[in-house]
């Protein structure tokens, strides 16, 4: 299984490219360590620091055709990873 699953691409994190500053969803059971070594090899960029969050899964319920339903969304956890300066990751592939 790959440690990077897809990067996060919202207002307040595209903010921060500027900064050098760039989230990933990962594996819930990927290090630091092992974050930081797919991301300078998949980007050829040098990684300074990572900082890691897991997002807990929440409740959720509805009511469908008269009937109750309930389930539950997904635990995930996110990465974000700082760059040397000068360096920028091309999320979204312009030329």
């Amino acid at each position: 299984m790959s440690v990077l699953k897809r990067p996060i691409i919202t207002e307040k994190v595209t903010a921060q490219g500027g900064q050098g500053k760039y989230a990933f969803e990962v594996s819930l059971t990927a290090n630091k360590v092992e974050i930081k070594k797919a991301i300078e090899k998949l980007f050829g960029v040098t990684v300074e620091s990572v900082h890691t969050m897991r997002s807990i899964g929440k409740s959720k319920s509805r009511t469908s055709g008269g009937k109750f339903v309930s389930g539950k969304t997904s635990t995930i956890k996110k990465a974000i990873v700082t760059v040397a300066e000068g360096e920028i990751i091309d999320i979204y592939g312009e030329a």
